[in-house]
């Protein structure tokens, strides 16, 4: 077989290309298996010279075989190929480097809360509050704390969803001038507004009207912090929504109000469930609005518009005070049911998303 002689690009040095179908490093390219490799060699440098140097810490052993996965992936690949595909490989190396960086404290996280938390959770630890149970006590459980985080998290969603979306439709749909802007730019003031200073701003009203402390409190705090995600989150999905489909609507002679609710709308269902969720993530681990206008609560009690109510957070935030064994247990526990909360919501929106989408075929 005949092999064509091609003169480099860069360096000028003829090199010789394969056979059709035919790679490997005869045709100065690396194998596909190559980041594996410099993975590999990486890891077991970096472990080698931080073990030499005396260093203990998992997360220097970790920075260091990074940077020498990115060193050796660019020097080997100049070397062996040329200089325009070693940056290539450089800016993917990035890419996954920091990628690995932002999953690996994340997967710590679930994985010590997962491993801390199983141990205490069982039936006994959902189906009891901790009325009458001192905190070195093994007993007790979370049930009052899961009663008030549904409760006041379900009042704020019923009030944040609607006030959100309508807003949102305002914005996209309607929206121009001086009162556009002016929404728009309070909103994005008050996404960035601390969870204490929405509690402080609910507190003053409750001191000024002289209210009681209750989970409707809590929950209209809540709600001041859940309605910027929903309007922002919502206004983005509305726009992705392709003008075509509301001037094909609004060409057959439909209003523009049924357009918006039976074309927009469900177009973008599955981005708005979606937001939605995410606002509700966003306010189901918040504390600081519960101290102040709920106070927490050891008994259970399914009212939210009187008396003291719990909640996970805070029933998270007041075990981990107690600073025994057992309320150590307690509050991982909490945690991880705090967790599966958020992660059955998150399952929840997404079937709804999925089953309310429209329908597309070919």
């Amino acid at each position: 077989m005949t092999h064509v002689i091609s003169t480099d690009v860069q360096d000028g040095r003829p090199r010789t290309s394969p056979e059709p179908g035919k790679g490997g490093l005869s045709s100065r390219a690396l194998p596909r298996w190559s980041p594996l490799g410099f993975a590999a060699v990486a890891i077991a440098l970096g472990v080698g010279v931080s073990l030499a140097a005396g260093w203990h810490s998992r997360v220097q052993w970790g920075l260091l075989s990074a940077l020498l996965f990115l060193a050796i992936s660019y020097v080997t690949t100049t070397v062996v190929e040329n200089q325009r595909q070693a940056k290539d490989r450089l800016a993917t190396s990035i890419v996954w480097v920091c990628f690995l960086v932002a999953v690996v404290p994340l997967a710590s996280l679930l994985w010590t809360t997962i491993s801390r938390g199983v141990e205490r959770l069982d039936g006994y630890f959902l189906t009891h509050s901790m009325a009458g149970v001192l905190g070195p006590e093994a007993s007790g459980g979370v049930y009052h704390a899961l009663i008030g985080t549904l409760e006041q998290v379900g009042i704020a969603t019923v009030i944040s969803a609607p006030l959100g979306l309508l807003t949102a439709v305002y914005l996209v749909e309607y929206g121009k001038g001086s009162l556009a802007k002016a929404v728009t730019f309070f909103v994005d003031v008050m996404t960035g507004i601390p969870s204490i200073v929405a509690g402080l701003f609910i507190l003053s009203i409750m001191l000024m009207a002289e209210l009681e402390p209750s989970g409707l409190m809590g929950a209209l705090a809540l709600t001041i912090l859940m309605l910027p995600v929903v309007v922002r989150s919502t206004e983005e999905m509305l726009k992705l929504v392709p003008n075509e489909l509301r001037e094909a609507s609004l060409a057959l002679g439909i209003p523009k109000w049924r357009t918006i609710l039976k074309v927009v709308l469900p177009t973008a269902i599955g981005g708005i469930t979606t937001g939605v969720m995410l606002a509700i993530a966003r306010i189901a681990g918040e504390t600081a609005p519960i101290m102040l206008l709920v106070f927490g609560s050891q008994l259970i009690n399914t009212n939210p518009f009187e008396g003291a109510q719990s909640s996970l957070p805070f029933y998270i935030y007041e075990q981990y005070k107690v600073g025994e064994a057992a309320s150590y247990d307690r509050a991982w526990a909490a945690a991880l049911v705090l967790i599966a909360f958020v992660m059955i919501l998150n399952l929840v929106a997404r079937g709804i998303a999925r089953w309310k989408a429209p329908k597309t075929g070919r």
